[in-house]
């Protein structure tokens, strides 16, 4: 099979590996297409030190069956499915269940250095991680559910309410998600703070109302189109600028989540959590029930969720993909790398 691995920092090559077999208990999946997030960019870059040379990354993905191991039962050769890429041992599902993320012995496909992922033609997974596509959904959506996962868990984290306001900063695939969510769970129109204006352009056209980040002033922009101030922030980018901007958006008692990581370390207003009685909580990946949640809601609105694909590559230009990305110079929503190449030659064409 063809897999894209991480030769050095800065470089991707196509390299011919043996297709995977599933053991017991594991599904070997074809794959579709698989999504590039953020973090496989710090990856590529070694920005974030939790990828490897020699590596192949990939957990935003997409395929279907292609063989099951023994024991393996309610699934079938030919499914199109997804992968939650959050893998704990079975021993911990029932004390960590609701809470996976929570599991220290846990390990995350496309992560983890020694198994290869989704960035290939082929993926073996747990069966028990495998999440099938309803059959409303068009396929390379699947590929979008694992960060419309990571939106679902952010929400949960300060429940929203009914009539609420709602600010999200930062508009990219993240901040993208989590207005996508907001508006399928049926909460009022979010107002989402976005510096680029081609970004602010795809969230309008999911249905988000957007502001100008650089244009000064978050609050009284995000008060503006609120009517008030905000009772929920949830900060997708998470660097000193924008959790003070999610302060002054937000009304005394508001709730503030730190979805983000654009900081390892961040400055906080004290008084602004303690006097003003704010509740500050940070978000990381996501449960099954939350992955499952994101799975059923991306099939309620297929054509508004595909705005969230600004393109497709084939494998090799993946390397031109990921050094754009690096140089901030990427498309506004999400880009895919698709390996069935359905329709595609070596050009992308």
């Amino acid at each position: 099979m063809r897999a894209l691995v991480l030769e050095e920092f800065g470089r991707m090559g196509i390299h011919e590996r043996d297709t995977p077999r599933p053991g017991p208990g594991e599904v070997l999946i074809s794959i579709v297409a698989t999504g590039i997030c953020g973090s496989d960019i710090h990856g590529f870059t070694g920005e974030n030190g939790r990828r490897h040379p020699g590596q192949v990354m990939g957990h935003e993905t997409v395929g279907t069956i292609a063989a099951l191991g023994d024991g393996v039962s309610g699934l079938e050769v030919g499914q199109p499915v997804t992968v939650n890429p959050v893998v704990i041992p079975d021993a911990a599902r029932a004390s960590y269940a609701g809470r996976e993320q929570h599991c220290p012995d846990k390990y995350v496909i496309g992560v983890r250095p020694d198994r290869d992922a989704a960035f290939a033609d082929s993926l073996v997974a747990p069966a028990r991680n495998i999440v099938p596509l309803a059959e409303s959904t068009p396929i390379l959506l699947g590929a979008l559910i694992e960060p419309l996962a990571v939106a679902v868990h952010a929400i949960a984290r300060v429940s929203p309410q009914a009539g609420e306001r709602i600010l999200v900063i930062g508009g990219g695939p993240i901040g993208q998600s989590i207005a996508l969510a907001l508006l399928l769970t049926g909460f009022a129109q979010p107002v989402v703070a976005e510096l680029d204006p081609a970004r602010r352009q795809l969230l309008e056209a999911i249905g988000a109302r957007t502001i100008d980040s650089g244009a000064g002033n978050v609050a009284a922009q995000c008060a503006a189109l609120l009517g008030g101030p905000a009772d929920v922030v949830i900060d997708a980018v998470a660097i000193d600028r924008t959790l003070a901007d999610a302060f002054a958006a937000s009304r005394l008692g508001a709730r503030i989540c730190v979805v983000g990581m654009g900081a390892p370390r961040l400055t906080i207003d004290a008084f602004r959590v303690s006097t003003d009685e704010r509740t500050l909580v940070g978000s990381f990946t996501y449960s099954d029930d939350d992955f499952r949640t994101a799975a059923e809601l991306i099939a309620t609105a297929p054509d508004q969720a595909s705005i969230l694909i600004s393109r497709t590559v084939v494998a090799s230009e993946a390397q031109s993909a990921f050094e754009e990305a690096a140089q901030g110079i990427a498309p506004p929503g999400k880009t895919l790398v698709r390996f069935d190449d359905v329709g595609y030659d070596d050009n992308g064409a």
